[in-house]
């Protein structure tokens, strides 16, 4: 058995293909190579192309008749990048999603698991979002996933493409093997500065200590992504029975995955400080413009539909990116 993973050599894609190969089922990688890593392709079956190029899907379909699902991970993902060009953003991640599900379609593949965003919610008053929480998303980034779920809705309706969406926040850590990771060597998020700072020995600055949350600084929902992989497997696994290839019903569904509780930025630099010790140091600092309280996932239904939770703690993850870090500046290196 073999599935289609778009966006194969970046950070989630490769390591979906490690949680499917670790399970009997065999990856077809599908990457521009534009943003992902060539080594993280090794041994793998690999077509280096865009996804939006209907010749290179067809021949893909020619060569293995035997896929019986796409799990579509390609796509740009920077929320500051896509706020300075939108246009490549749309492009890329709306325009091309609308080409390759044509290509699924006209090649018969009739099952999607798309790699989508949680940001997209409005928060709750808690901060929780769930799979009902009205939808607002505030940048190009996320309504390019918004407006690529809907033609994907449209598309089920009028072709018979059944889809699940798997939306998430955060994703931190690296395959726990060290065979993939963050192919970005300055991530933008506060675990990756929370690195760096550690690494050139200097003081981390929580930016924002008055938010309305339980230590008054931003909270985060941080998923390993190892467990996010194990999702995308489960849905892949129990895919015709979430949506039924026959019957008058919905050929999408939406399932959320988080941790039900997320992480404040205090938190987590004391879930740091268990890994690496108490010298890292951290200082409070004002809010910057843009800053945002943020959200966590209510992840019921993940547990409902895919027997899913996560497995690692937050402390696995942080010692998981370390690791990933050094043997990162390996690889640049070599």
């Amino acid at each position: 058995m073999k599935v289609l993973i778009t966006g194969g050599a970046g950070f989630i894609g490769s390591t979906i293909a490690s949680a499917f190969v670790e399970r009997g089922v065999t990856p077809v990688v599908l990457d521009s190579l534009i943003t992902g890593r060539q080594e993280f392709t090794a041994g793998k079956i690999f077509y280096q192309g865009d996804i939006g190029d209907g010749d290179l899907v067809d021949e893909i379909f020619r060569d293995h008749p035997d896929i019986i699902a796409t799990v579509h991970c390609a796509a740009l993902i920077v929320v500051p990048d896509s706020m300075t060009d939108p246009l490549r953003y749309y492009r890329v991640n709306l325009s091309k999603t609308l080409d390759l599900a044509g290509h699924l379609v006209r090649n018969g593949c009739d099952r999607m698991i798309f790699a989508s965003t949680a940001g997209m919610y409005r928060p709750e008053p808690d901060l929780s979002v769930t799979e009902t929480s009205f939808l607002e998303p505030q940048n190009p980034y996320t309504r390019s996933k918004m407006m690529a779920e809907l033609l994907l809705q449209d598309f089920g309706k009028a072709y018979g493409l059944r889809v699940i969406s798997l939306r998430y926040l955060n994703p931190i850590g690296a395959d726990p093997r060290l065979r993939t990771g963050l192919q970005n060597s300055k991530p933008t998020h506060a675990l990756g500065k929370m690195i760096e700072c550690y690494t050139l020995g200097v003081p981390f600055k929580i930016t924002g200590v008055d938010w309305e949350t339980r230590d008054g600084t931003a909270i985060r929902d941080y998923i390993h992504v190892w467990d996010i992989a194990r999702a995308f497997y489960e849905a892949a696994a129990r895919f015709d029975s979430i949506i039924p290839p026959v019957g008058d019903h919905s050929r999408y569904e939406v399932v959320n995955l988080g941790t039900g509780d997320g992480t404040t930025v205090r938190e987590l630099v004391a879930a740091f400080r268990e890994v690496v010790g108490d010298g890292f140091a951290a200082e409070d600092a004002p809010a910057r413009p843009g800053d945002v309280v943020g959200a966590y996932v209510d992840p019921a239904k993940a547990w409902d539909l895919l027997a899913w939770k996560p497995e690692y703690t937050i402390e696995d993850a942080i010692r998981h990116s370390l690791q990933w870090a050094d043997r990162r500046r390996e690889l640049d290196v070599a």
